[in-house]
């Protein structure tokens, strides 16, 4: 509906006294954005450009606005009489986790499944806590940290994994070649798996942008691998100090880098599986 002025009407639309008792409930419509009316009244045509609980805002093409009571105002729609209400908020999108998952309000931890999900280290821990923290608490899965992966195919035959009792690791540097990937391979129970992600450290799962850094650096063989880092972006800290500033940087699963994501979600999902 485009207005140029007044709007000419076959018969009158207004015609039989439309406030008269008895004559018919005039539709309500809710008063949506760019939708073009026109005042019956004053005859001013303009498109909606707001509305309050009281009032709605027309602007015409010429750009004059004009502020109406909604009610009784009464506004001709594509030649009919009714009037305007305001439009019922949209329904108010649910609040998402860090991991991006709708967040359960009013949660109380479920009681914790038998199954586990085990890392390599604490900063591991504290990264998997911080973004997947209130999905494992939806779904009752502690984490657990380990010392190394050295000693993993001991581990599993200490926890005794089975149907109902499973266990999920989560390895560093988990490529073809490895270490890590020659220890993993000895794991082979059914009811264990064993995923990993290709960083040296769990440091790196950390995008660089996030850290507002170009790029992790390379760091020579031989050189322990924090320290090396800390020194080639100049922080001057020790590891602990540095750990904190990343880990601070973090706030969502946007900060992480896919290749984690993707394992740790597999593992969830591995642990609370019906067996």
């Amino acid at each position: 509906m485009i207005c140029y002025g007044p709007r000419v009407y076959e018969g009158d639309v207004l015609a039989g006294n439309w406030r008269r008792p008895g004559k018919g409930k005039i539709p309500q419509v809710p008063a949506e954005p760019d939708m073009v009316v026109e005042d019956a009244e004053s005859g001013f045509c303009g498109a909606v450009v707001g509305c309050d609980k009281e009032a709605v805002t027309l602007e015409d093409r010429f750009g004059r606005r004009r502020l109406f009571p909604l009610a009784p105002a009464a506004f001709l729609l594509e030649g009919k009489v009714v009037t305007l209400v305001r439009p019922v908020a949209a329904e108010a999108a649910p609040r998402r986790s860090a991991s991006g998952s709708i967040a359960v309000e009013g949660l109380r931890a479920r009681v914790a499944r038998e199954s586990r999900i085990y890392v390599e280290g604490v900063h591991d821990a504290a990264l998997v806590e911080k973004i997947w923290g209130h999905d494992l608490r939806v779904e009752g899965v502690v984490v657990e940290y380990l010392s190394g992966v050295d000693d993993l195919p001991a581990i599993v035959d200490e926890f005794a994994p089975e149907p109902g009792r499973r266990l999920g690791v989560l390895v560093d540097h988990l490529v073809p070649g490895s270490k890590e990937s020659r220890i993993a391979a000895q794991v082979t129970s059914p009811h264990v798996l064993v995923v990993g992600h290709p960083f040296v450290d769990i440091w790196q799962a950390v995008k660089p942008s996030t850290l507002r850094i170009p790029a992790w650096p390379d760091v020579p063989r031989g050189v322990p691998w924090k320290e090396g880092v800390i020194a080639a972006l100049g922080w001057r800290m020790e590891p602990p100090d540095a750990w904190r500033r990343i880990l601070g940087a973090v706030s969502a699963y946007t900060d992480l880098e896919p290749e984690l994501l993707g394992r740790v979600e597999e593992l969830i999902d591995f642990v609370t599986e019906a067996s």
